[in-house]
Parts: structure tokens; C-alpha cells; sequence
């Protein structure tokens, strides 16, 4: 990651950003996500220039590990690179075999890319699922632009714990992004496969109203709309072949 950082500064391009394993404990850690849009007719040299730099990556032996996702919906052809940090300091340090690779990614990675974007967040545990991703390989990610956090805060917290209570775990992984445009927040909710996607399961206000009662659901939701500006989802595949687990 750290060497790849040194490779955007100096072409204002990265290839990937590297991922640790998702951790099982309850601790906060820092997710880095990097977007990439492929150029139209690119996607295949585009995957084959990851591939290269995989093995580039792995010949040197690099150990950082990073996930790469898919994006389903939406225009353009978009890829996801997903990293998880324990602290900013993590991003000092230098990565011997990242540096090794650094004519790779340009030669074979860069090239096929139309534009860039780079986003830091932070896990929230205490609204998390417990469970690692495991074998699952669709993640359903829905970001909020919300314009009262501490009002988002405390209802995201009071339904999921609902959640919690009723059935033994969260759904999904709750994020905080850290600066930058777009979502403040995010959920990434994890299924095994697409027909995972067609399993009928009460949502999560059914579920609250079965706990705390109608009249206190329709409040809390006229008060979660209200926190939020803007909202929008997006279905992610694991591209597998490409990630560096």
C-alpha cells in the first residue's frame, strides 16, 4: 500500500491499495477504498494487468493482502479495491515488493484506466455484524448523505441492536467515511451468491416493530428520513482472480 501511495504521487495513479485480513475483533479499523472506472473495450487487458501485478506482487513477496470488487449496477465499468488498516501509521511504511512491481503497474495496469477515486473510512463495530465475509461473494452497499449525524447515529445504533437482540447478530458492516464528498456513511450487506439475493426475510423495520411496537417505529422512521439528504445502493461481486487474499 504505503510504496503504491508513492506511485499515485508520482502519476496521480495508484494500482492497488492493499487490504489485511478483516479482523474478528471488535476494534476500529481503517478501511481505504479505492474506485476505479476501466476505459470502454479496456476491461480485459485491465484484469489481465491486475493479474500481472498480483503475480509481480506475490514473486517479490509482498504480504499485504487487498480485495477487489465488481460494481453490478451503474454507468461505466467500475472496480472497487478494498484495504483495511489498524492506524494512520500503518501508512508510513514502505512496501519493498509494491516498489519492485512499481513498472507494472504502469506498463499494464495504468493505461486502462479512465479515472480514479479515493476514499478513507472507519468500521463502526458496535453496529457491525460479528461474523467475517467468509465464502460470501455479493455485498449489497447502500451509502447515506445524512445532515444530522447525531440524530443517524443514535437510530442506526437503536436498530441494530434491535437486530442483535432478535437475531443473534447485525447485518451488515457499518462505516464512517473521513472527509471527502459523497456518503458520509455506508452498510455492506454480505450474501453468499445472487440467489442468496431472492431468500424472502423480514426487513429490518419489521423486525424493530416486532420488538418496540408500531407507534414507536413510525416515529423512529420519520426521524431517520428526516437525518438523511440523499440515499443510494449498489451491488459489488468479489472478483476472486483478482484479489490478493
Amino acid at each position: 500500500m504505503k510504496i503504491l501511495k508513492t506511485t499515485l504521487c508520482a502519476l496521480s495513479m495508484l494500482l492497488l491499495v492493499p487490504m489485511t485480513a478483516q479482523s474478528q475483533e471488535q476494534e476500529s479499523l481503517i478501511m481505504n477504498l479505492t474506485t476505479y472506472t476501466i476505459k470502454f473495450g479496456h476491461d480485459v487487458n485491465f484484469r489481465e494487468g491486475v493479474k500481472k501485478w498480483n503475480k509481480c506482487y506475490k514473486d517479490n513477496n509482498g504480504t499485504d493482502t487487498y480485495n477487489i470488487w465488481h460494481r453490478v449496477q451503474g454507468e461505466g465499468n467500475v472496480y472497487v479495491v478494498s484495504s483495511k488498516i489498524k492506524n494512520w501509521a500503518e501508512m508510513d511504511k514502505t512496501d519493498a515488493a509494491g516498489k519492485a512491481c512499481h513498472a507494472v503497474a504502469l506498463d499494464f495496469v495504468v493505461p486502462h484506466i479512465e479515472s480514479v477515486k479515493f476514499n478513507t473510512t472507519k468500521t463502526i463495530p458496535e453496529f457491525s455484524s460479528n461474523a467475517p465475509l467468509g465464502d460470501r461473494t455479493i455485498v449489497w452497499v447502500t451509502d447515506f448523505k445524512v445532515n444530522d449525524d447525531d440524530t443517524f447515529n443514535d437510530i442506526v445504533k437503536d436498530v441494530t441492536s434491535t437486530i442483535k437482540k432478535k437475531e443473534g447478530d447485525a447485518r451488515g458492516y457499518w462505516y464512517a467515511v473521513m472527509g471527502g464528498q459523497g456518503a458520509d456513511y455506508f452498510v455492506s450487506s454480505p450474501y453468499k451468491n445472487f440467489a442468496a439475493l431472492d431468500v424472502k426475510r423480514d426487513g429490518v423495520w419489521k423486525v424493530y416493530e416486532s420488538v418496540n411496537g408500531k407507534a414507536k417505529t413510525d416515529d423512529i422512521r420519520k426521524k431517520f428520513r428526516a437525518s438523511i439528504d440523499d440515499i443510494w445502493s449498489y451491488t459489488y461481486t468479489l472478483e476472486k482472480d483478482l484479489s490478493n487474499q
